[in-house]
């Protein structure tokens, strides 16, 4: 594997998961691995789990991390051809993402869509420039369009609590005062649709994701008929893909609470985090023991390593 920037850049989705749920259980057992090699962390947006797990994934490997606030701390880049820059961009990527790989021996890249031009977020501008210029490999720490490490931690997830029969596995768009992007939809979308599952995706009218990444899956727009028998609730929130990137109608009555909850096989609650409670879900349902956030979070990590584990022997 050369880069990792959507799911299917796995050969074998089910094998993926196998190899990480091994490698949970002796993390490091190939800590020689990326010995004298060297993973460059550069963030264009904030994070949390994304920077910690993928930082300790690196180090649970042997490599050595560098880590850089590039939306703070780095020039303002350039990504167009041919432009004259004496605006407020210092520097063209062709050379930023060079010089970078002087420095790493795999690159990893976290940016934001900017939800104002659906285009330009669709282009993955700084991602596949990245890919473009760089000489070494490249790993999406969240796109503009995609978040592929949150959505094989997902995959990990539905492994170690798996159920006796077929899943129902339901992704519920849940309210949210901001406008937030379509990546971790995007892929848990792509993700199920590589699973053996009963997977219905509900929103209310006017919240239809990318068509081009819906594809055939069910689409429900009645919330708790979409719920009924469900073995798991992953909930996210997105803003509009027609009107893109804007808030429309809130419907605050869609939030994950004990009622809706109790409609399901008794499923398993899921969220990337971080969640805003009692907007998206109430106290009583992420604090619950069906509450599956937190291994979410842990499984960030072993997501992140064995992705670095392939592309690591392969240099």
């Amino acid at each position: 594997m050369r880069h990792y920037t959507h799911i299917n850049d796995l050969d074998n989705l089910q094998e993926t998961v196998k190899e990480a749920l091994e490698l949970k259980q002796s993390e490091l057992q190939f800590e020689n691995l990326g010995k004298g090699k060297t993973i460059c962390l550069l963030f264009f947006n904030n994070s949390l789990r994304t920077r910690l797990s993928t930082q300790k994934a690196a180090q649970n490997l042997g490599l050595n991390t560098i880590v850089m606030n590039f939306g703070s701390e780095g020039w303002q880049l350039e990504y167009e051809d041919g432009k004259i820059m004496d605006q407020n961009k210092a520097e063209h990527v062709k050379e930023a993402a060079q010089v970078v790989s002087q420095y790493c021996d795999i690159v990893a890249i976290r940016a934001f869509a900017g939800l104002e031009d659906k285009q330009l977020d669709a282009a993955e501008v700084v991602l596949n420039n990245f890919i473009k210029y760089a000489t070494v490999p490249v790993v999406n720490m969240e796109s503009s369009v995609g978040h592929p490490l949150q959505a094989l931690a997902d995959a990990i997830t539905l492994e170690e609590n798996k159920v006796s029969h077929k899943p129902k596995v339901v992704l519920s768009w849940a309210p949210h005062p901001k406008s937030l992007p379509h990546a971790v939809a995007n892929s848990f979308i792509n993700m199920m649709q590589l699973q053996d599952a009963d997977f219905v995706i509900t929103h209310p009218e006017g919240y239809d994701l990318n068509p081009e990444i819906v594809k055939d899956s069910n689409v429900e727009h009645n919330q708790e008929k979409a719920f009924e028998n469900a073995d798991f609730i992953y909930v996210k929130n997105w803003s509009s893909y027609k009107d893109y990137g804007k808030v429309i109608p809130q419907k605050k009555d869609w939030i994950i609470s004990d009622d809706k909850m109790n409609i399901t096989n008794n499923a398993k609650f899921m969220h990337c985090l971080p969640v805003r409670r009692n907007v998206i879900v109430a106290d009583e349902v992420i604090d619950s023991e069906n509450s599956l956030v937190i291994d979410q979070a842990n499984n960030r990590t072993y997501s992140a390593q064995i992705v670095l584990k392939k592309i690591l022997e392969e240099l």
